[in-house]
Protein backbone atom coordinates (compact mmCIF):
# COMPACT_ATOMS: atom_id res chain seq x y z
CA UNK A 1 0.00 0.00 0.00
CA UNK A 2 1.31 3.75 -1.11
CA UNK A 3 -0.02 6.36 0.70
CA UNK A 4 1.44 10.12 0.19
CA UNK A 5 0.54 13.46 1.15
CA UNK A 6 1.68 16.74 -1.07
CA UNK A 7 0.77 19.94 -1.84
CA UNK A 8 -0.83 19.42 -5.58
CA UNK A 9 -0.34 17.13 -8.10
CA UNK A 10 -0.72 19.44 -11.18
CA UNK A 11 -0.65 23.74 -10.25
CA UNK A 12 0.08 24.35 -6.43
CA UNK A 13 -2.15 24.56 -3.10
CA UNK A 14 -1.78 28.22 -2.64
CA UNK A 15 -5.02 29.02 -4.76
CA UNK A 16 -7.61 27.95 -6.15
CA UNK A 17 -8.58 24.30 -5.94
CA UNK A 18 -9.95 24.78 -9.32
CA UNK A 19 -6.87 23.17 -11.74
CA UNK A 20 -6.61 19.88 -9.52
CA UNK A 21 -10.01 19.29 -9.16
CA UNK A 22 -10.35 19.68 -13.00
CA UNK A 23 -7.39 17.37 -13.87
CA UNK A 24 -8.42 14.63 -11.20
CA UNK A 25 -12.04 14.75 -13.76
CA UNK A 26 -9.71 13.63 -16.96
CA UNK A 27 -11.16 9.91 -16.94
CA UNK A 28 -14.57 11.67 -16.64
CA UNK A 29 -13.81 13.24 -20.19
CA UNK A 30 -12.85 9.46 -21.31
CA UNK A 31 -15.60 7.89 -20.33
CA UNK A 32 -18.33 10.62 -22.13
CA UNK A 33 -16.56 10.29 -25.16
CA UNK A 34 -16.72 6.34 -24.71
CA UNK A 35 -20.40 6.44 -23.57
CA UNK A 36 -19.86 5.38 -19.82
CA UNK A 37 -20.71 6.80 -16.74
CA UNK A 38 -18.95 9.41 -15.04
CA UNK A 39 -16.82 8.53 -11.44
CA UNK A 40 -18.54 11.54 -8.86
CA UNK A 41 -16.47 12.22 -5.92
CA UNK A 42 -17.44 11.27 -2.58
CA UNK A 43 -16.56 11.62 1.23
CA UNK A 44 -17.54 10.57 4.55
CA UNK A 45 -21.08 11.55 3.91
CA UNK A 46 -22.25 11.12 0.20
CA UNK A 47 -20.79 9.23 -2.60
CA UNK A 48 -22.49 11.24 -5.49
CA UNK A 49 -21.01 14.73 -5.12
CA UNK A 50 -20.28 16.54 -8.28
CA UNK A 51 -17.04 18.99 -9.34
CA UNK A 52 -18.56 22.30 -8.97
CA UNK A 53 -19.15 21.44 -4.92
CA UNK A 54 -15.39 19.95 -4.61
CA UNK A 55 -14.60 23.37 -5.56
CA UNK A 56 -16.27 25.76 -3.99
CA UNK A 57 -16.74 24.49 -0.90
CA UNK A 58 -12.44 24.11 -0.33
CA UNK A 59 -11.78 27.28 -2.12
CA UNK A 60 -13.97 28.79 0.80
CA UNK A 61 -13.15 26.78 3.60
CA UNK A 62 -9.67 29.22 4.27
CA UNK A 63 -10.72 31.39 7.01
CA UNK A 64 -7.86 33.04 8.37
CA UNK A 65 -5.57 31.40 5.98
CA UNK A 66 -2.78 33.81 3.83
CA UNK A 67 -1.64 34.14 0.47
CA UNK A 68 0.68 31.76 0.95
CA UNK A 69 -0.91 29.56 3.24
CA UNK A 70 -1.55 25.84 1.97
CA UNK A 71 -5.28 25.78 1.44
CA UNK A 72 -5.43 22.00 1.05
CA UNK A 73 -3.48 18.77 0.01
CA UNK A 74 -3.10 15.65 -2.13
CA UNK A 75 -3.63 12.32 -0.24
CA UNK A 76 -2.34 9.74 -2.75
CA UNK A 77 -4.14 6.12 -1.71
CA UNK A 78 -2.29 3.30 -4.00
CA UNK A 79 -2.96 -0.18 -3.44
CA UNK A 80 -0.19 -2.44 -5.09
CA UNK A 81 -1.29 -4.83 -7.84
CA UNK A 82 -1.20 -7.46 -5.52
CA UNK A 83 -3.74 -5.76 -2.69
CA UNK A 84 -5.88 -4.80 -5.90
CA UNK A 85 -6.02 -8.45 -7.54
CA UNK A 86 -6.92 -9.53 -4.39
CA UNK A 87 -10.31 -6.84 -3.69
CA UNK A 88 -11.38 -7.87 -7.61
CA UNK A 89 -11.02 -11.46 -6.79
CA UNK A 90 -12.99 -11.56 -3.79
CA UNK A 91 -15.61 -8.34 -4.44
CA UNK A 92 -15.78 -8.45 -8.10
CA UNK A 93 -15.00 -5.99 -9.94
CA UNK A 94 -17.50 -3.23 -9.63
CA UNK A 95 -17.16 -4.28 -5.47
CA UNK A 96 -13.46 -3.63 -5.50
CA UNK A 97 -14.22 -0.43 -6.74
CA UNK A 98 -17.08 0.24 -3.43
CA UNK A 99 -14.95 -1.26 -1.15
CA UNK A 100 -11.94 0.79 -1.75
CA UNK A 101 -13.55 4.00 -1.41
CA UNK A 102 -14.74 2.47 1.98
CA UNK A 103 -11.21 1.94 2.81
CA UNK A 104 -10.44 5.67 1.64
CA UNK A 105 -12.92 6.67 4.26
CA UNK A 106 -10.97 4.97 7.05
CA UNK A 107 -7.86 5.94 5.78
CA UNK A 108 -8.97 9.52 6.58
CA UNK A 109 -10.32 9.08 9.84
CA UNK A 110 -6.98 7.95 10.35
CA UNK A 111 -5.65 10.83 8.58
CA UNK A 112 -8.25 12.91 11.33
CA UNK A 113 -7.08 11.42 14.13
CA UNK A 114 -3.30 11.64 13.57
CA UNK A 115 -3.64 15.52 14.77
CA UNK A 116 -4.36 14.36 17.96
CA UNK A 117 -5.93 17.91 18.39
CA UNK A 118 -9.65 18.63 20.16
CA UNK A 119 -12.88 18.13 17.92
CA UNK A 120 -11.08 16.46 15.38
CA UNK A 121 -11.74 12.72 15.57
CA UNK A 122 -12.80 11.00 12.24
CA UNK A 123 -13.43 12.23 8.82
CA UNK A 124 -16.52 13.58 9.22
CA UNK A 125 -14.82 16.51 11.09
CA UNK A 126 -12.54 17.25 7.82
CA UNK A 127 -13.54 18.60 4.73
CA UNK A 128 -12.33 16.53 1.78
CA UNK A 129 -13.50 14.77 -1.10
CA UNK A 130 -12.41 11.41 -3.12
CA UNK A 131 -12.26 10.61 -6.23
CA UNK A 132 -11.13 6.89 -7.79
CA UNK A 133 -9.35 6.48 -10.89
CA UNK A 134 -8.59 3.05 -12.57
CA UNK A 135 -5.99 3.99 -14.62
CA UNK A 136 -2.78 5.63 -14.54
CA UNK A 137 -0.20 7.10 -17.08
CA UNK A 138 3.51 7.62 -18.22
CA UNK A 139 5.23 10.94 -17.61
CA UNK A 140 8.21 12.21 -18.34
CA UNK A 141 10.09 11.25 -15.41
CA UNK A 142 9.04 7.61 -15.89
CA UNK A 143 12.55 5.49 -16.64
CA UNK A 144 10.50 4.04 -19.38
CA UNK A 145 9.99 7.37 -21.08
CA UNK A 146 13.38 8.30 -20.67
CA UNK A 147 15.19 5.02 -22.04
CA UNK A 148 12.28 5.64 -25.55
CA UNK A 149 10.39 2.63 -24.38
CA UNK A 150 6.95 4.07 -24.08
CA UNK A 151 5.82 8.12 -24.65
CA UNK A 152 4.59 10.01 -21.81
CA UNK A 153 0.79 10.28 -21.89
CA UNK A 154 0.53 6.30 -22.10
CA UNK A 155 -1.33 4.14 -20.31
CA UNK A 156 0.21 2.33 -17.81
CA UNK A 157 -0.25 -1.63 -18.08
CA UNK A 158 -1.44 -3.61 -14.76
CA UNK A 159 -3.92 -3.09 -12.30
CA UNK A 160 -3.26 0.50 -11.63
CA UNK A 161 -7.03 1.65 -9.72
CA UNK A 162 -6.33 4.13 -6.54
CA UNK A 163 -8.33 7.49 -5.01
CA UNK A 164 -7.05 10.48 -5.06
CA UNK A 165 -8.00 13.00 -1.92
CA UNK A 166 -8.11 16.53 -1.86
CA UNK A 167 -8.25 17.57 1.66
CA UNK A 168 -9.07 20.92 2.92
CA UNK A 169 -6.21 22.93 5.28
CA UNK A 170 -9.41 24.29 7.47
CA UNK A 171 -11.26 21.74 9.04
CA UNK A 172 -15.08 21.36 7.99
CA UNK A 173 -15.90 24.13 10.77
CA UNK A 174 -13.33 25.78 8.85
CA UNK A 175 -11.99 26.98 12.50
CA UNK A 176 -9.10 24.54 12.71
CA UNK A 177 -5.99 24.65 11.12
CA UNK A 178 -4.34 20.60 10.37
CA UNK A 179 -1.26 20.57 8.00
CA UNK A 180 0.33 17.37 7.39
CA UNK A 181 3.42 18.84 6.89
CA UNK A 182 3.91 19.63 10.51
CA UNK A 183 7.11 17.57 11.42
CA UNK A 184 5.91 17.89 15.24
CA UNK A 185 5.45 14.37 16.87
CA UNK A 186 4.92 15.68 20.00
CA UNK A 187 8.14 16.94 21.37
CA UNK A 188 7.74 20.24 21.62
CA UNK A 189 4.48 20.45 23.57
CA UNK A 190 3.89 23.77 23.28
CA UNK A 191 3.91 23.76 19.39
CA UNK A 192 2.09 20.83 19.28
CA UNK A 193 -0.71 22.57 21.47
CA UNK A 194 -0.60 25.30 19.12
CA UNK A 195 -0.49 23.55 16.04
CA UNK A 196 -1.15 20.22 16.41
CA UNK A 197 1.09 17.46 15.62
CA UNK A 198 1.62 15.03 12.38
CA UNK A 199 3.33 11.52 12.35
CA UNK A 200 3.26 10.89 8.78
CA UNK A 201 5.04 7.80 9.44
CA UNK A 202 2.67 5.85 11.51
CA UNK A 203 0.19 7.56 9.38
CA UNK A 204 1.06 5.89 6.33
CA UNK A 205 2.27 2.34 8.73
CA UNK A 206 -1.69 2.69 9.57
CA UNK A 207 -3.11 2.25 5.81
CA UNK A 208 -1.55 -1.12 5.86
CA UNK A 209 -2.78 -2.21 9.21
CA UNK A 210 -6.58 -1.02 8.04
CA UNK A 211 -6.47 -2.63 4.89
CA UNK A 212 -5.49 -6.20 6.09
CA UNK A 213 -8.07 -5.61 9.22
CA UNK A 214 -10.50 -4.63 6.77
CA UNK A 215 -10.39 -7.14 3.99
CA UNK A 216 -8.59 -9.98 5.90
CA UNK A 217 -5.17 -9.30 3.65
CA UNK A 218 -2.98 -11.82 4.58
CA UNK A 219 0.88 -9.54 4.51
CA UNK A 220 4.10 -10.71 3.53
CA UNK A 221 6.52 -9.00 5.61
CA UNK A 222 8.91 -8.14 2.50
CA UNK A 223 5.40 -6.42 1.63
CA UNK A 224 5.32 -3.72 4.61
CA UNK A 225 6.64 -0.19 4.95
CA UNK A 226 8.58 -1.10 7.98
CA UNK A 227 10.40 -3.88 5.82
CA UNK A 228 11.46 -1.11 3.40
CA UNK A 229 12.13 1.28 5.61
CA UNK A 230 14.45 -1.15 7.72
CA UNK A 231 16.43 -2.50 4.50
CA UNK A 232 16.75 1.24 3.39
CA UNK A 233 18.15 2.59 6.83
CA UNK A 234 18.34 -0.35 9.32
CA UNK A 235 21.75 -1.58 10.86
CA UNK A 236 23.37 -4.64 9.34
CA UNK A 237 22.29 -6.13 12.47
CA UNK A 238 19.21 -5.24 12.27
CA UNK A 239 19.04 -6.70 8.53
CA UNK A 240 19.93 -9.48 9.30
CA UNK A 241 17.08 -9.67 11.54
CA UNK A 242 14.70 -8.87 9.21
CA UNK A 243 15.77 -11.18 7.31
CA UNK A 244 15.77 -13.97 9.48
CA UNK A 245 11.97 -13.38 10.18
CA UNK A 246 11.21 -13.27 5.97
CA UNK A 247 12.96 -16.68 6.08
CA UNK A 248 11.21 -18.13 9.07
CA UNK A 249 7.54 -16.67 7.60
CA UNK A 250 8.14 -18.22 4.09
CA UNK A 251 9.65 -21.86 5.87
CA UNK A 252 7.82 -24.49 4.21
CA UNK A 253 7.80 -26.48 7.37
CA UNK A 254 4.17 -27.11 9.05
CA UNK A 255 5.02 -26.41 12.42
CA UNK A 256 6.74 -23.00 12.09
CA UNK A 257 4.45 -21.57 9.04
CA UNK A 258 1.42 -21.35 11.36
CA UNK A 259 3.98 -19.06 14.18
CA UNK A 260 5.16 -15.86 12.23
CA UNK A 261 2.75 -14.66 9.69
CA UNK A 262 0.72 -12.24 12.70
CA UNK A 263 4.38 -12.00 14.16
CA UNK A 264 6.27 -10.02 11.22
CA UNK A 265 2.59 -8.08 9.66
CA UNK A 266 4.64 -5.26 11.23
CA UNK A 267 8.37 -4.79 12.47
CA UNK A 268 6.66 -3.42 15.89
CA UNK A 269 5.14 -6.70 16.52
CA UNK A 270 7.55 -8.56 16.81
CA UNK A 271 9.82 -8.92 20.20
CA UNK A 272 13.45 -7.84 18.70
CA UNK A 273 14.96 -5.34 20.95
CA UNK A 274 17.05 -4.19 18.05
CA UNK A 275 14.05 -3.84 15.47
CA UNK A 276 11.85 -2.06 18.41
CA UNK A 277 15.06 0.41 18.44
CA UNK A 278 14.53 1.09 14.62
CA UNK A 279 11.16 2.28 14.82
CA UNK A 280 12.69 5.29 16.99
CA UNK A 281 15.66 5.60 15.10
CA UNK A 282 13.77 5.75 11.64
CA UNK A 283 10.83 7.90 13.47
CA UNK A 284 8.07 4.80 13.29
CA UNK A 285 5.96 5.32 16.47
CA UNK A 286 4.48 2.19 17.89
CA UNK A 287 2.54 4.89 20.11
CA UNK A 288 1.69 7.14 17.55
CA UNK A 289 -0.13 4.32 15.51
CA UNK A 290 -1.69 2.90 18.67
CA UNK A 291 -3.50 7.06 19.17
CA UNK A 292 -4.37 6.83 15.09
CA UNK A 293 -6.06 3.43 15.65
CA UNK A 294 -7.74 3.43 19.13
CA UNK A 295 -10.58 5.51 17.84
CA UNK A 296 -11.69 3.08 15.17
CA UNK A 297 -14.49 0.68 15.09
CA UNK A 298 -13.71 -1.97 17.91
CA UNK A 299 -15.08 -4.49 15.79
CA UNK A 300 -12.73 -3.74 12.85
CA UNK A 301 -9.53 -3.64 15.16
CA UNK A 302 -10.39 -5.91 17.43
CA UNK A 303 -7.96 -8.59 16.89
CA UNK A 304 -5.01 -5.82 15.53
CA UNK A 305 -5.44 -3.76 19.00
CA UNK A 306 -5.00 -7.21 21.18
CA UNK A 307 -2.05 -7.53 19.23
CA UNK A 308 -0.34 -4.60 19.59
CA UNK A 309 -1.67 -4.53 23.75
CA UNK A 310 0.34 -7.69 23.53
CA UNK A 311 3.31 -6.68 22.06
CA UNK A 312 3.62 -3.79 24.37
CA UNK A 313 3.22 -6.18 27.37
CA UNK A 314 6.33 -8.06 26.54
CA UNK A 315 9.21 -7.33 27.84
CA UNK A 316 12.65 -6.98 26.28
CA UNK A 317 14.89 -10.36 25.77
CA UNK A 318 18.27 -9.82 27.38
CA UNK A 319 20.48 -10.96 25.51
CA UNK A 320 23.12 -14.55 26.53
CA UNK A 321 26.63 -13.58 26.40
CA UNK A 322 28.44 -15.70 23.43
CA UNK A 323 28.90 -19.69 24.80
CA UNK A 324 26.39 -19.31 27.04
Amino acid sequence: MYINITDSETGNNKGSSGQLVNYLEKENHAALENGHAKELWFNTISSEIILQEVKVRIDNNIAKLGRNDAKFYLVNISPSQKEITYLKERFGDQGAQEKLKEYAVCVMDAYARNFKRPGIQDSKNLLWYGKLERYRYYNYRDPEVEQGIVKAGELKTGEQMHVQVIVSRKDSSNKIKLSPMNNSRGSNKEHSARLGQFDRVSFKGSGELIFDQMFGFDRLLKDTMNYALTMKNGSPEQKREIHLLDQLQNSPTDTERPIFPDRTKGIFQNNSSELEQLTSEIGFSTEGLLDILSSSDPLMYENMEDQISDFKKKKKKKRRPPGI
